[in-house]
Parts: structure tokens; sequence; C-alpha cells
């Protein structure tokens, strides 16, 4: 049994497949497994409450496992450590979600593109057909991350409390949430994943673009990450196109390709979820 597992800070995906490809039971969900938000102790508890994963864990014989937060070697290997342990029989990867993007998006194995996440977190590299390349280190979700999940969920906070949101937003905004101060603050910092606990306020933005207030907001988180971001693969814009991965850029499509013409870049695919092409990629590599 083959498991391949994408994981964001909300939520991890597990699909278990036989060494041909085939799907041996419904995919399975868990929290997101971000080791470098995550402790060891944590970690260990998703697993372990997971029905599915604890029956099958002794028949599992590979694991290849992208996640948020395992681009950086300590969070990196102690995820695979903590992986090892619960899956005993198992060979274990453990590579960055990036690399998941970029299977998932490009066109050919070898193909070189710019490849952007914009899910909870965002991220952007480039992959020269054979290996990544980054030219800016993530200092994570309180820094950087922009145009990601966390990012507009922490804007859209800011513009209610400092009341820049048009009056009929504001209400319906509201009306969605618990945005007492004191219970904001509880999640943001009492609670585990304060990304995750922001990422949530996303939602809103994407059920009203048919506002210009919302549209305006979209665009400018994409313009902040694409001149933080995408714009330091300038000599590469020339003959690449940029890919994007996750819920945000599959959703944002429309707002995104309206900001690479402003800036002058190619818009390649979108993959809302990357696992099912990992699936197909790694069931043919080890055969």
């Amino acid at each position: 049994m083959i498991l391949v597992v994408d994981s964001g800070s909300t939520k991890c995906d597990w699909i278990a497949v036989d060494k041909d490809g085939n799907q041996l039971f419904e995919k399975i969900r868990t929290k997101g497994l971000n080791p470098a938000i995550l402790s060891e102790k944590k970690i260990k508890k998703i697993l372990k409450k997971s029905t599915p994963l604890k029956d099958n864990k002794d028949k599992v014989t590979h694991v290849f496992f992208y996640g948020a937060g395992c681009g950086t070697e300590n969070p990196r290997l102690m995820l695979k450590v903590v992986l090892q342990e619960f899956f005993p029989k198992a060979t274990i990867l453990v590579d960055e979600d990036t690399m998941a993007a970029v299977y998932a998006t490009i066109n050919t194995p070898t193909e070189a593109a710019v490849v952007c996440i914009l899910g909870t977190g965002s991220n952007c590299s480039y992959y020269d057909g054979t290996i990544l390349h980054q030219r800016v280190k993530s200092l994570g979700y309180t820094i950087m991350d922009d145009a990601s999940g966390n990012y507009y969920g922490k804007e859209l906070l800011r513009d209610y409390y400092f009341n820049h949101m048009p009056e009929q937003i504001r209400i319906a905004f509201a009306d969605k949430y618990n945005l007492e101060a004191d219970y904001i603050k509880y999640n943001l910092y009492k609670q585990p994943n304060p990304n995750a606990y922001l990422a949530q306020f996303a939602e809103f933005m994407i059920l009203n673009k048919d506002s210009e207030y919302i549209v305006e907001l979209i665009k400018s988180g994409i313009r902040r990450f694409a001149k933080n971001m995408i714009l330091q693969y300038q000599e590469e814009l020339k003959t690449v196109p940029v890919h994007f991965a996750g819920s945000i850029a599959f959703f944002c499509q429309d707002e995104i390709k309206a900001v690479a013409k402003e800036l002058g870049f190619k818009v390649g695919n979108f993959e809302r979820r990357p696992i099912e092409g990992l699936v197909a990629f790694h069931t043919k590599t080890i055969k």
C-alpha cells in the first residue's frame, strides 16, 4: 500500500493506492500536519485519531508526504521520524508542499516553470525541470505569506476593526463570524494554528467577489505577492509560465490574470488540489 499525502496547515489529505495507482479506499482527511507549527506530540495525536490510518499502518510500504512547513530541515526531519515510527514498515519521503504543486501543475516532467502556492499559506519557487530553486527564505505566516488565506483573513479583520469596509460588507461579515475582540484574540494567541483560524475568513472574500472592495482587496494581495515573490524570477519569466496551486489561487484566477497583465508575466495552469497529480507521478516512479 502506497500513501500519497498533501498537507496544508489547515487540512491533510491521504490517498491510499496500490502499485498500479488504483485507489484502495476513500480519501482520508486529517487536520493539517505542519511541523513548523505543531509539536511532535500534537502530530502523533492527530495520526492516532485517524482510524483508517491506524488500522492500515502496518500494510503501508511507501509514504510520499508533501506539506506546508517541510521546506526547513529540522521540522522536516522531525516529521519524518514521527511518520517512520507510525508506519514502521514503510519507506518515508517528506518534502515541501511546493514540490507537490510542481508535479501537479507542470505539463511534462521536465517542464521549467515558476510555481506558486496560494492556500492557507503562500510560496513561490522556480523549477528548472530537475531542481527547485527558491530566492526568498520564508519567515512564516506572521511576516510573509502574502495573498494567502491567512493574509486575507488578517486584512479582513483589520479593515473591519479600522472601519475601512463598506457598510454593507461590514454587516455581512459581522453576521457570518464571531467578531468579538476577546474571541478573536483567544483564537490568535491562545489556540494552536492561528494561521488556519485566519484563513477561514477568506471564504467570505471568495463568496463576495461581486463587491468592488473585495476585488480590490484580492488584487492588492496578489500584487504584493507578485512583487515580493514572482518578480524575483525576472530572467526566468521571459521564457517560462507561472503556474498556481491552492484554493485561493483557484478561486481568484480572474484577479491573478488581471495582475499578471499589469506586471507582465504569463499565467499557466491552475490546480486546486495537487494530490491527484502526485498519485500518478509516484505510481510511475516506484515501478
